[in-house]
């Protein structure tokens, strides 16, 4: 137990989410429970994470869910654990909320410069019909964006995808790589504008400003008379810019959606439920998302990418291969997680802010203030 890098979940208590200030002791070693001097409330060290209130040992939990997300059926875990199918299925939804929490938490609230973005859509069968999920990744760092699910291939799925795209990215020079839907250039024309401040007296909607720099491609793919004809489309942009930054982001080559595809093959290789042929579907469109965020933030920042890897020089004994992770080639961690520190990551709560009110706040007010605003 570690109290100086523990903050206080309470949503009520002004020291929450803060981490280092102090208010956070030891309640109980026997019963592994912190107190908080500020509010006097107590918690479990597994509060915020998916171990909250599991009588189940954690590292049980972590093999199961780790099986999981390599496409091991249920049934499978059923008969090699000894556990109850509804206990594995309510595993796998605390792992993909936490999931979910963990990548808007570190990955959609941080704006990078991504450079070149493949688009892309899956395909998947369920008991209820046929759902498609839509898929994006950052080229130069294999990076997962984020992703979208909907009972319909159409712009309002490629909208929300195309909006997550636009939350992270910087207004730099950015290649769009997608493939012959119509509906991703008409999102990605939609999402990627600013709406200018309002000038004096000036009433009703903003101006909307489309982003400069960005280029869009497209990569047509057809089958005609057993063979295969692609055909590769600038959008908008112009060749110069396309051959620059396709340069910056995967040092040869020319328009494609090769790494979105081969991205696409590592779900469905990881998810049982997106494989092409399977007996195991998903029932509810809860389910896909689960595991598209579980294997999603496991890709991200657990699994090693080989291309990803950097030779450090170790003098007259040669060299040595250091492997790195999506997200440490973005910049979002320093280190290889496991899939335990994972699953035990806590997101801080919103900083404590002072109640809104009528007059002159009271002096306890100004005091909470004055000690956790800053």
């Amino acid at each position: 137990m570690n109290p100086p890098d523990i903050f206080c979940p309470n949503i009520d208590c002004p020291a929450r989410g803060q981490i280092g200030k102090g208010n956070i002791s030891i309640h109980s070693q026997k019963e592994k429970r912190y107190l908080c001097d500020e509010c006097g409330s107590t918690f479990t060290t597994t509060k915020g994470t998916i171990f909250y209130r599991l009588r189940m040992d954690p590292q049980i939990v972590v093999q199961v869910i780790t099986l999981l997300a390599y496409g091991c059926p249920n049934q499978a875990i059923v008969q090699a654990f000894g556990l109850d199918e509804r206990t594995v299925q309510d595993w796998w939804r605390r792992a993909g909320k936490h999931c979910q929490a963990v990548h808007e938490e570190k990955v959609e609230r941080v704006q990078m410069d991504l450079q070149q973005v493949q688009a892309d859509e899956i395909k998947v069968k369920t008991f209820l019909g046929t759902v498609w999920m839509a898929l994006a990744i950052m080229v130069s760092t294999r990076l997962w964006l984020g992703g979208a699910i909907s009972p319909h291939r159409d712009l309002d799925l490629i909208q929300v995808l195309a909006n997550k795209i636009r939350k992270v990215a910087l207004c730099r020079p950015l290649l769009l790589a997608v493939d012959g839907l119509s509906s991703y250039v008409t999102a990605f024309r939609k999402a990627f504008r600013t709406a200018l401040p309002p000038r004096k007296g000036e009433l009703g909607r903003p101006q909307l400003v489309s982003w400069p720099n960005i280029v869009i491609v497209q990569v047509v793919k057809q089958r005609v008379d057993g063979q295969l004809n692609i055909a590769r489309r600038i959008v908008q942009g112009n060749e110069a810019m396309v051959h620059s930054l396709i340069q910056k982001t995967q040092g040869t080559g020319m328009i494609n959606t090769a790494f979105i595809e081969r991205f696409n093959a590592t779900f469905r290789q990881r998810i049982n439920f997106l494989t092409r042929r399977t007996r195991s579907l998903a029932r509810k469109v809860q389910t896909l998302e689960t595991g598209m965020y579980l294997v999603g933030c496991l890709y991200n920042f657990c699994h090693p990418h080989h291309s990803l890897r950097l030779k450090l020089s170790v003098g007259r004994f040669g060299y040595r291969w250091v492997q790195r992770t999506p997200a440490i080639a973005a910049g979002l961690t320093d280190h290889i997680w496991s899939t335990g520190e994972l699953f035990e990551y806590r997101i801080p709560p919103p900083r404590w802010k002072p109640p809104i009110q009528r007059g002159r706040p009271s002096l306890a007010t100004q005091k909470l203030v004055e000690r956790w605003s800053s």
